[in-house]
């Protein structure tokens, strides 16, 4: 008899998110493979028309073109969707086309979304530019007060959108409360979790609606493949998300599935000593620089929340060396173990300059308000020997004149 436990409910219900990270949703073929295997191809044939006009009808179980099912995508959604609590999952070409999809698939013209301004720049050049272009107004607001979330619903309100810990900044937002607002007003709450991710957070225990990834970052965490992913209700993935994703085609590739796949089975240990890592950084730093954000220190304003809500604070913070963009970049070219490069949740340890890269697209103004100043940069703290990460971080903060 076939074992696929791995996608049986009454066996998963009883093992732990580690476990899930490893097996969960996993289907083998009549093969027996141990490691799930690689799907590529474009479409499938059926054994006569009949089978293939009741596919499209859904009359019949099984696959009819990889832009809508792929056995490899599937199991990787299958596996998120256990690991984050969810009915089920759609996974995407990218981060951004999982944001996009989540809310341009739930929004028409006369709309209206109450976002978080301290977002991923590309994320506010959502809730900034592309939604208002469709007609669908947005309210920015300063998440970490309640009452500003309340003071923002209109009538028309449709969605709140936010991320914790933020990027770059690191607020940390209450998502029981945010998500408790929103569910009694009747509006959707879609969170966005790439620096967490379900090991460290599981924004539907405190009431999430919808939760959104950047595959790429921790998940993948190696710095390989883009992928993106939507977790929800079954209700908002098939009758709501699902004919925007069939529809505009965002679709991720059965091969960076599979990377993003087996990369899960390591995430738990990844992110962990990352967190591990990044805490021992922000202790160093933190008598070093003028500022440094990571909910993990004590002197974090966000650190009694972060620790309600996280099991860990990860493995990015944000640091302010004075100075200016001058000093900031100074500091980043007498780096030499610690890569310039603005992706995070690698395995490498990497820092970049906010303002002149991820949040370039933001106005100066938005970016000050939001606190994304030119002294600022941001740390992925990554698995390498952290005294050496401490070291090469020493050193080129003295030949920065700190």
């Amino acid at each position: 008899m076939k074992r696929d436990s791995g996608q049986n409910p009454d066996v998963t219900k009883n093992w732990h998110p580690a476990t899930l990270a490893v097996r969960g949703g996993t289907a083998r073929s009549e093969w027996g493979e141990t490691s799930e295997a690689l799907f590529l191809t474009s479409g499938y044939s059926y054994d006569c028309a009949g089978d293939a006009a009741a596919r499209f009808a859904g009359e019949q179980e099984g696959m009819t073109y990889s832009r809508l099912q792929n056995p490899t995508v599937q199991m990787l959604e299958k596996r998120l969707a256990l690991m984050e609590g969810a009915d089920t999952c759609r996974t995407m070409a990218s981060g951004m086309a999982a944001m996009t999809a989540s809310l341009l698939c739930q929004l028409e013209a006369g709309d209206h979304v109450v976002a978080s301004r301290a977002l991923f720049g590309s994320c506010r050049w959502l809730t900034d530019t592309l939604l208002p272009k469709f007609g669908i107004a947005t309210t920015v607001v300063d998440g970490r007060d309640l009452k500003n979330w309340e003071e923002a619903i209109r009538p028309e309100t449709k969605v709140f959108f936010f991320e914790t810990p933020a990027n770059p900044t690191m607020e940390v937002l209450d998502l029981a409360a945010i998500c408790g607002l929103a569910k009694s007003r009747g509006i959707t709450s879609v969170v966005d979790n790439a620096f967490a991710t379900s090991v460290l957070q599981r924004p539907m225990e405190f009431g999430a609606d919808v939760v959104a990834y950047s595959a790429t970052k921790m998940m993948d965490g190696q710095g390989r493949v883009m992928a993106g992913a939507v977790c929800g209700s079954e209700e908002f993935i098939e009758e709501t998300l699902l004919a925007f994703t069939r529809n505009t085609g965002p679709t991720l590739a059965p091969f960076n599935a599979w990377v993003v796949m087996k990369s899960l089975e390591t995430l738990d240990l990844r992110i962990r000593r990352q967190s591990e890592n990044a805490m021992k950084v922000a202790e160093f730093l933190e008598g070093r620089v003028a500022r440094v954000n990571y909910p993990g220190l004590a002197s974090s304003p966000g650190h009694d929340l972060a620790t309600k809500q996280m099991e860990a604070c990860g493995s990015i913070m944000s640091i302010h060396v004075g100075g200016g963009r001058e000093r900031a970049h100074a500091l980043l070219d007498a780096l030499q173990l610690v890569d310039i490069s603005n992706n995070i949740g690698d395995s490498r340890s990497l820092m970049c300059h906010p303002s002149s890269t991820t949040h370039a697209g933001m106005t100066a103004e938005a970016r000050e308000e939001v606190g994304i100043t030119e002294d600022m940069l941001r740390l992925n703290v990554g698995l390498e020997d952290v005294r050496d990460v401490i070291a090469d971080l020493d050193r080129a903060c003295e030949d920065a004149g700190l």
